[in-house]
């Protein structure tokens, strides 16, 4: 049985303005010939976290790439602040999977090469890199190289990488995906943590649906093709509140709603 009391259409309003308000209205969206997601309407709010949950093969990263630029919708508009988004955009960072970290440069010189490509000054990019690599838990280690790290250290460089740029937009295709189940939860909340005061608009792309409801303040739900719902998650954001019956109840809708549907 379907919970409307949450399902929503309308962003969050009680948000910080520093983000981006991206949006897609009317789309079609894949490759021509190959079209993966039909009659998507879909609005992230600015400083909103909107996670992405669905089966695999549904459509998430193709929508999360189209947000990027990298996929031009096929019909439809898809907007940044109501400008068509034409490609990609140094206010819309990407946080992918693999950590895509350069495997010759530090830590730090990982950190500073978007700082670099805008032309911050040395002094400065060292120093903003730093700040976000203690931010994240990496004071120390700014001169290790990748192979030195584990997978959790260097996806704590990609988020530095990603924020130290400082976007009003996060792009985050199942960046911990990969991760064993205690370095995962230790990400998701070193996530919520760094964001705070950042403003940014996150866009997190999963196939977990705890992980979903633990990070999202809306959870949008890809299936069959289409946007099948929005949901609203109750707050405040707590680890506990995983048991807490709204919670539950909610996580069963989502699954409900996901599940494929039988003649």
């Amino acid at each position: 049985m379907s919970m409307e009391t949450n399902t929503v259409t309308a962003p969050r309003t009680d948000l910080p303005a520093a983000g981006a308000r991206l949006g897609v209205t009317g789309a079609e969206l894949g490759r021509p010939g190959a079209v993966v997601l039909h009659g998507v309407d879909l609005e992230a709010a600015p400083g909103e976290i909107l996670t992405v949950v669905g089966p695999s093969g549904c459509g998430k990263s193709t929508l999360l790439r189209t947000l990027a630029g990298l996929l031009p919708a096929l019909t439809g508009q898809v907007a940044q602040d109501g400008r068509t988004v034409t490609g990609p955009g140094a206010d819309r960072a990407l946080v992918f999977q693999e950590d895509a970290l350069l495997p010759w440069r530090t830590a730090r010189a990982n950190v500073e090469l978007p700082l670099a490509i805008r032309g911050l000054d040395r002094a400065e990019r060292r120093q903003r890199a730093g700040q976000w690599l203690d931010r994240v838990g990496l004071a120390g280690l700014e001169r290790q190289l990748p192979h030195r790290l584990s997978g959790g250290q260097r996806q704590r460089v990609q988020l530095a990488r990603a924020l130290a740029g400082q976007p009003r937009a996060v792009l985050m295709d199942e960046p911990f995906g990969a991760l064993d189940a205690q370095t995962r939860a230790g990400m998701q909340q070193l996530l919520v943590e760094v964001l705070q005061g950042t403003g940014a608009t996150v866009v997190f792309v999963t196939h977990d649906v705890d992980e979903a409801l633990f990070l999202g303040d809306r959870v949008a739900l890809l299936g069959a093709g289409r946007l099948a719902g929005i949901r609203t998650v109750p707050r405040p954001r707590d680890r506990g509140a995983r048991d807490d019956p709204a919670t539950v109840a909610l996580r069963h809708d989502i699954l409900e709603s996901l599940s494929p549907r039988t003649s």
